[in-house]
């Protein structure tokens, strides 16, 4: 049986990893003009599986079919002749090279030349229709991360794929862009596309597809008609207990002294052009201030000064009374401040280092003997510790940090961090990406952390997460403060109005 009726049909797939099964034994089929979602928990074998169908990884065994027909994928250009195209989590774009490059980058149009001019008409064409608002000549490097997802989305539309992988497509767009890329799928699909949809979002999931497949530990639980389930279902059958989609959290216990103190602050961006704009907050001991706003708005410019690793053009930045505007990391950090950066991938960690080295690099100077040499006993059981605190899932501690899963990546980081106790965290989408046991993980650790004294700066994407999280929050628009307040206080309808840069608030820092 070749799957005749499916658009895809992969069949008993095997990937194996040192010390790791992957993929067990997979059964997966794609309707033609189906949006199938692909759910669970990070490292249930989701990525691995698409990396297979789209010719990134070979399986160790298995077939697998196009609309009826065995084919051999071993390379992403053998996945695009056959028709596929994906959308990864983790970009593959080329940084000095403009959004128009990289969008044409390998594509092999029926022309012997491509013309570059037109390409870029294309281009801009498409970003109009989609409304997603990139310049066509703006270098890579210079785009935010949620940016930088919708250039990877435009290479999709580009080539026109009759097969669209999207891994997590949405875990950077603001709702309105979410919705506006809904549009596109389902135009997609009535065309007779197909489409596979992972997201550890599962009211997306609910609105989106059409049927739903759950991994567990690289094997299939279950498949399921979307109208048939719900988001209690799905999770249960994810993670294998109940999950909590609210936390409940209580009035701080620990509100004390002001912690961080930001006054008049002005930050360039990239291009050398305001990002921060005379920005003035502080954040006292155990609370937690979260920021709200679409991508681009100088989140990001702002957690990089707050760490040093960005020049501070004007203001004062103190933390404990301390001034340390324009101070190198180093210093900051000696402070007792953790960071958790918006791109773990590129910033979070030493991807070809062991998991002992990440964890033990913030404080390795502290395992040195007095003959200079590190202490090996001392860092094996300093880790081993950290490991099983944090349910860090790995077969030991010597593997490389780059072979864990996106939770498990984003659990080391939090770990490192963590462990120096520190007096202020600055926790820039601490859950993007992340399945529902491991965002419920991390939104919990990020509340002790809070009743514990911290004083802690949530930058995050997800509103629903910066309302249940936040003693307070700060809208941010074009670099500026729309206003400060407690969560209680204004309504979801003025909240989008100030990210959205229409309604200003008060300010009280």
């Amino acid at each position: 049986m070749g799957g005749e009726d499916y658009a895809v049909y992969m069949k008993g797939i095997v990937k194996r990893f040192p010390g790791v099964v992957a993929n067990d034994h997979i059964d997966f089929k794609l309707g033609i003009g189906e949006i199938h979602a692909l759910l669970g928990e990070n490292g249930a074998g989701k990525t691995t599986l698409m990396n297979i169908l789209y010719g990134l990884y070979s399986a160790d065994s298995g077939e697998i079919y196009i609309y009826g027909k065995k084919v051999s994928i071993k390379t992403p250009k053998d996945a695009i002749k056959n028709g596929i195209g994906m959308v990864h989590q983790h970009f593959t774009l080329v940084p000095p090279f403009t959004v128009t490059e990289n969008v044409i980058l390998g594509y092999e149009g029926n022309k012997p030349v491509l013309n570059m001019a037109e390409a870029r008409k294309r281009v801009s064409e498409l970003i109009d229709r989609y409304g997603l608002g990139l310049d066509p000549d703006a270098k890579i490097w210079q785009l935010s991360v949620g940016e930088q997802q919708k250039v990877e989305i435009l290479k999709i539309l580009f080539r026109e794929a009759k097969i669209i992988i999207l891994d997590e497509p949405t875990a950077v767009l603001t709702p309105k862009e979410t919705q506006s890329l809904f549009e596109f799928l389902r135009k997609m699909k009535a065309e007779g596309r197909s489409i596979i949809f992972i997201s550890h979002k599962l009211h997306e999931v609910m609105e989106i597809s059409d049927r739903i497949t759950v991994l567990q530990k690289g094997r299939v639980v279950g498949t399921r008609n979307t109208k048939d389930t719900n988001e209690v279902e799905l999770a249960r059958m994810m993670v294998g207990r109940e999950v909590i989609f609210t936390i409940k959290k209580e009035p701080s216990k620990a509100l004390g002294r002001i912690i961080v103190e930001v006054r008049n602050l002005w930050v360039n961006s990239d291009r050398g052009l305001p990002a921060v704009k005379g920005v003035t907050f502080s954040i006292r001991k155990g609370e937690i201030l979260g920021i709200a706003g679409v991508s681009g708005n100088g989140q990001r410019e702002l957690a990089e000064a707050l760490i040093g690793l960005r020049k501070v053009d004007k203001g004062n930045i103190l933390i404990d009374g301390l001034d340390v505007t324009n101070k190198p990391p180093k210093d900051i950090v000696s402070l007792n401040v953790a960071y958790l950066p918006e791109d773990r991938e590129e910033l979070g960690y030493f991807k070809d280092e062991s998991i002992r080295s990440n964890l033990c690099s913030k404080i390795r100077y502290s395992f040195l003997k007095k003959n200079f040499f590190l202490d090996f006993r001392m860092m094996n059981q300093y880790s081993d510790t950290l490991i099983n605190e944090f349910d860090i899932i790995t077969p030991s501690r010597f593997n490389l940090a780059k072979n864990l899963s996106g939770g498990n990546k984003q659990r080391l980081v939090l770990a490192r961090e963590l462990a120096i106790k520190p007096k202020f965290l600055i926790a820039n989408q601490p859950t993007r990406g992340l399945d529902v046991g491991a965002t419920e993980y991390i939104r919990k650790k990020l509340l002790e952390q809070r009743d514990d004294g911290v004083a802690i700066l949530l930058i995050s994407e997800d509103l629903d997460e910066v309302l249940m999280l936040s003693d307070r929050v700060m809208v941010f628009y074009e670099g500026e403060i729309m206003g400060i307040f407690k969560p209680e206080e204004v309504s979801l309808d003025d909240i989008g109005l100030m990210m959205a840069g229409v309604k200003r608030m008060e300010v009280s820092a």
